[in-house]
C-alpha cells in the first residue's frame, strides 16, 4: 500500500510532539549533566542553552528536539508509556550533542543556535572534554537501568555512535578532494545523520521490549528520515536564511563542504557543472579563500542551482521521506503512533532551520 500523502493523513500537532519529547527528557538530561565535574558542567549547560556565557540562566534555543521526540514516541509502539523511552531519548541527545561540540571545533563554526559555539567561548580543550564527557554519560544513563532491554539499547547506541564518527571522518576527508560521488556523499550522510536518527526511532521501543525485527524496521524509518533530514540541511547550508538557521550565509560553501547539492551539480554535466568544477578546483588552491566576498559565494551557489544541484537535492529529500513513511507500514503499532511518526517525517522535509 502506498503511503498516504501529508494532506490525507490525520492532523498532528508536531510542535506539541516535539515539546513533549523536550519536556520529558530535559529534567533527566539536566540531572545527567549535573554529574560532570566543574567547569564541564557549566560549559555543557552553556552548550545546551540553559545559561549564558556569564553563567546566568537563559531560555536559549535548545535545538529542534526531533531525536527525543522520536525516542519517546517509539516506546509507544510497544504499548508502553512514553516515559519508558526517556533514558533512550537522553542518551541519544547526549551523543548528538557530543558530536555537535566536536563538529563545531573541527569545522571552525563560530555560531550555533544564534550564539557563539562552546570552543569560541570556553576554548577548544573544553569543547573536546565536554564532548567526551557527554558521550560517556550517554552509556551511563542507559546501563544504570540494569535491564536486558537497556543492554540491547546500549548496543544499538554504540553502533550508531561509531557510524556517526565514521561519517564525520568521511565529511572531513571529502573537503580535501576535488570530486566526491553522489553515492559516497549519501553513504557519509547516512552515517553522520541517518545512524543516530535510526537509533532514536527504535531505542524507546527496545526499552519497551520490542523484538529485533520491530526495532530494525523502526531503524529503517529513522535512517531514511535522517537522509531526508540531511538533504534539507544541505539545502539550508547554502540557501538558508541566517536569521532562521543561526549560521552564516553560504555556510557550507565557506567550509568547502561536498554536500549533496554540490556533489549532484558536479555530477550533472553541462556548462554550469563544468564551470563550477573549475571554480571549486581553483578555490582549493586559493590562498585568499577566507577573504572571498558575498558575491563570490553567491556566484558559486548560482552555478550549483543552474547545474540542477538544488532541485536534485530537494527531490532526494522527498524520495527518502517516502521510503521512511513506507517502512512504517511493516510495523504493527497503534494508528495514532504511526500518524505521529509520519508527521515528524513531514516536519523534517518542510522545516526552515
Amino acid at each position: 500500500m502506498p503511503p498516504a500523502s501529508p494532506a490525507a493523513r490525520p492532523a498532528v500537532d508536531v510542535t506539541a510532539l516535539l515539546e513533549r519529547g523536550r519536556t520529558l527528557a530535559t529534567p533527566v538530561l539536566r540531572a545527567a549533566v549535573d554529574r560532570l565535574a566543574p567547569p564541564m558542567d557549566t560549559v555543557a549547560a552553556y552548550h545546551f542553552g540553559w545559561i549564558d556565557a556569564q553563567g546566568n540562566p537563559t531560555d536559549g534555543d535548545g535545538g529542534k528536539a526531533v531525536r527525543p521526540a522520536l525516542a519517546v514516541l517509539s516506546a509507544e509502539v510497544t504499548g508502553a508509556a512514553p516515559e519508558v523511552g526517556v533514558p533512550g531519548a537522553v542518551a541519544v541527545e547526549l551523543v548528538h550533542n557530543f558530536s555537535l561540540l566536536h563538529d563545531d571545533l573541527m569545522d571552525g563554526d563560530e555560531q550555533r543556535r544564534h550564539r557563539d559555539t562552546v570552543w569560541k567561548v570556553h576554548g577548544p580543550a573544553q569543547a573536546i572534554l565536554v564532548g567526551d564527557a557527554l558521550f560517556a554519560l550517554a552509556n551511563e544513563v542507559l546501563l544504570e537501568l540494569g535491564t536486558v532491554e537497556a543492554g540491547r539499547a546500549t548496543r544499538r547506541l554504540t553502533t550508531a555512535s561509531r557510524a556517526l564518527i565514521d561519517g564525520q571522518a568521511q565529511d572531513i576527508s571529502y573537503e580535501h578532494r576535488d570530486r566526491v560521488s553522489v553515492e559516497e556523499c549519501l553513504e557519509m550522510e547516512g552515517n553522520k545523520t541517518g545512524a543516530l536518527l535510526a537509533c532514536a526511532s527504535s531505542i524507546g521501543a527496545v526499552l519497551g521490549g520490542a523484538d529485533e525485527r520491530t526495532a530494525d524496521t523502526l531503524e529503517r524509518y529513522g535512517y531514511h528520515l535522517g537522509l531526508a533530514f540531511q538533504a534539507v540541511d544541505d539545502l539550508l547550508g547554502i540557501w538558508g536564511d541566517p536569521v532562521s538557521t543561526g549560521k552564516q550565509t553560504w555556510s557550507d560553501l565557506r567550509q568547502r563542504k561536498k554536500s549533496l547539492p554540490v556533489v549532484a551539480a558536479l555530477a550533472a554535466g553541462g556548462p554550469a557543472s563544468e564551470q563550477l568544477g573549475e571554480m571549486l578546483a581553483a578555490d582549493a588552491k586559493s590562498s585568499d579563500f577566507e577573504n572571498f566576498s558575498e558575491e563570490e559565494f553567491a556566484a558559486r551557489a548560482a552555478l550549483i542551482e543552474e547545474a540542477g544541484g538544488r532541485e536534485w537535492t530537494a527531490e532526494e529529500a522527498r524520495r527518502q521521506h517516502t521510503i521512511a513513511i513506507e517502512a512504517l507500514n511493516a510495523v504493527d503499532m497503534p494508528a495514532p503512533v504511526r500518524d505521529r511518526f509520519a508527521a515528524l517525517a513531514d516536519f523534517v522535509v518542510v522545516r526552515k532551520r
